[in-house]
């Protein structure tokens, strides 16, 4: 049975369905993630059409099914975050948030606190703010919701909360330099990223400042956050790796020039 909706949403991703038509997923605020049916938006100029653009956030109006697809009917209060569709890495980085927001949780599922990370986590990247350093904080976040909360609050042994750390796969979170000698196997990171992830596991993203942070810390903080995905959530994402050859990319025209 359908019901006409006006829900708040941002859409995550849209394709082509035969000539005019369009399959689009957005994750909205009140029903969570829904797939959606789109007839005849092919106009550039049409509400509709731009309504569907990747990351656009708007008030659609839509008939909500709960057995097969759903269908927008219309939209208003359309915005677009342009810079997310000019900039290679900032499109990327939202790509990739998207992609892992999908994951993270089931279609039909309401996940308000999750919706809202992921609207701020688009907007702050949309003004300027180092969109690496947004998405591993989002990473970090989302790890709760994929069920798995690495302990990074205290040494997972005697729960000091002061002084250098390093993470262990054996005691499922953090160490302090006093109980290294517990796990020979730990991971060995630069306890600066370390510090920061610890950081970015309690900041309210919308109170962040711009973070700046040295190329080795920061390729420390992703060697970190990639085990941890790789052991305990174990996504293959293709936007993750596109990221990850953009910057290959990127290091061999550097070696050409």
């Amino acid at each position: 049975m359908a019901h006409l909706e006006e829900i708040e949403g941002i859409v995550l991703y849209q394709r082509k369905h035969r000539e005019r038509d369009f399959l689009v997923k957005i994750f909205t605020e009140r029903f969570g993630k829904i797939m959606f049916f789109v007839r005849g938006a092919k106009r550039p100029q049409g509400e509709i059409y731009q309504a569907i653009q990747p990351f656009t956030k708007a008030i659609f109006i839509a008939d909500i099914r709960e057995n097969g697809l759903s269908f927008l009917r219309g939209a208003k209060e359309i915005k677009q975050k342009r810079a997310l569709q000019l900039d290679i890495f900032s499109n990327a980085y939202a790509t990739y948030i998207g992609a892992l927001s999908d994951a993270a949780v089931e279609d039909h599922i309401p996940y308000p606190s999750l919706y809202r990370l992921f609207d701020t986590g688009l907007q702050l990247i949309d003004e300027g703010y180092n969109p690496e350093v947004i998405s591993n904080i989002l990473e970090v976040k989302y790890l709760v919701v994929f069920g798995v909360s690495p302990n990074f609050s205290a040494c997972s042994i005697c729960g000091k909360t002061k002084g250098i750390f390093d993470y262990s796969d054996k005691y499922h979170g953090i160490l302090c330099s006093e109980h290294f000698f517990k796990d020979p196997r730990r991971l060995h990171v630069d306890p600066k990223a370390v510090h920061l992830i610890r950081l970015y596991s309690v900041i309210q993203l919308k109170k962040i400042g711009d973070i700046s942070i040295k190329k080795n810390t920061q390729i420390e903080i992703k060697r970190l956050i990639d085990h941890i995905y790789d052991q305990l959530v174990g996504l293959n994402l293709k936007s993750k790796k596109f990221i990850d050859n953009l910057y290959k990319w990127e290091d061999m025209l550097k070696k050409d020039d």
